[in-house]
């Protein structure tokens, strides 16, 4: 059984670990090393967030899968590593140096520090994170969806001033520093022209006996990955099903703020309205399948929708929502 994820962010690396549970090889045995074929699940993940900070490459939504995967994440926040210091920001912040608003930990650093240094020596992001992976041994195969930079940034009035002159900032700037809360006008992925998916990313999708997007948001996210150029085409012309998984309940993200990315692009934060964004593959979407949160029904035209619990309390309840998945679209499951 192949199972090929789209994710990016802490819900989709929750939702990998269901995926896990139910595809994957976990534990590896003690002093055992896993390769790329040992697991039947492989994640093509967001790299829209990835900056340049303090010097060093950043890629947060690989390091959160990675984290979460190999048991070194902080539960509490979700994102960065679990026992934390942060002695290295204290010393940026006494020498004034920018960006202010961004804090790296003592612990993240070093990840940071060995994959610019790798990408110094002229490594991909992908054998880098394969590289980073053997330590971590998450169990499941971790590809970026390009090596290329294919950064999300956001169309903003910085001032605030909705009459004064637009302004592109990096996505992190406008998700960490100002909180999505100044008036902003749209994304884009800048390098988006010359990118193209990383090895074996397309292999995946049209390999793959089902492909999922997890519940994360859908606009900087899965969106920014599916905006990597043959990625779209991929997903419409592989032979397994595709199957998405609503990101919100009851009108509300659980975590995130993809409710203000949605009206930025004139999308409601409703399961059914993003699963219409989505689109249905019979015409010119990206989804045969669409699994939402009980009391939140959707009709789309084309594509097959049920009703499940989607709250990801624990690995074995995700797994749960990943056999549902293959249920909706008649993928035979092992477990």
């Amino acid at each position: 059984m192949k199972a090929t994820v789209l994710v990016g962010g802490v819900g989709g690396a929750r939702f990998l670990q269901g995926a896990r549970h139910l595809f994957g090889r976990t534990p590896f045995p003690a002093g055992a090393e896993s390769t790329s074929s040992d697991s039947g699940v492989t994640a093509i993940v967001n790299v829209g967030d990835d900056a340049w900070m303090h010097g060093v490459r950043i890629c947060p939504d690989l390091d959160t899968c990675m984290y979460t995967l190999g048991g070194g994440i902080d539960l509490e926040r979700g994102w960065g590593r679990t026992d934390e210091t942060w002695n290295a920001k204290e010393e940026l912040a006494a020498y004034g140096a920018d960006p202010d608003w961004f804090g790296l930990g003592d612990r993240d650093l070093a990840t940071h520090l060995i994959r610019t240094q790798m990408l110094d020596a002229g490594y991909t992001l992908t054998d880098i994170t394969e590289a980073l992976c053997k330590r971590w041994q998450p169990g499941v195969r971790l590809l970026p969806v390009t090596d290329d930079r294919h950064e999300t940034h956001v169309v903003v009035n910085r001032s605030g001033d909705p009459d004064d002159a637009k302004v592109a900032i990096h996505f992190q700037e406008w998700w960490v520093r100002y909180r999505a809360q100044i008036p902003t006008h749209g994304f884009a992925q800048v390098g988006s022209e010359k990118a193209t998916p990383a090895a074996g990313v397309l292999e995946a999708i049209a390999d793959a006996d089902i492909v999922l997007l997890a519940p994360s948001n859908p606009v900087v996210s899965i969106g920014a990955v599916i905006s990597v150029p043959g990625i779209r085409a991929a997903l419409r012309a592989t032979k397994a099903p595709v199957v998405g998984i609503s990101p919100v309940i009851g009108g509300a993200p659980l975590r995130g703020m993809a409710d203000e990315c949605l009206s930025v692009i004139g999308v409601e934060t409703t399961s059914e309205a993003i699963g219409a964004h989505y689109g249905a593959r019979s015409g010119t979407g990206i989804l045969d399948g669409w699994l939402v949160a009980p009391g939140d029904g959707a009709d789309i035209p084309g594509i097959a929708t049920r009703e499940v619990p989607l709250v990801m309390s624990d690995p074995e309840t995700t797994a749960q929502m990943v056999r549902d998945a293959c249920d909706l679209v008649g993928v035979a499951h092992d477990r």
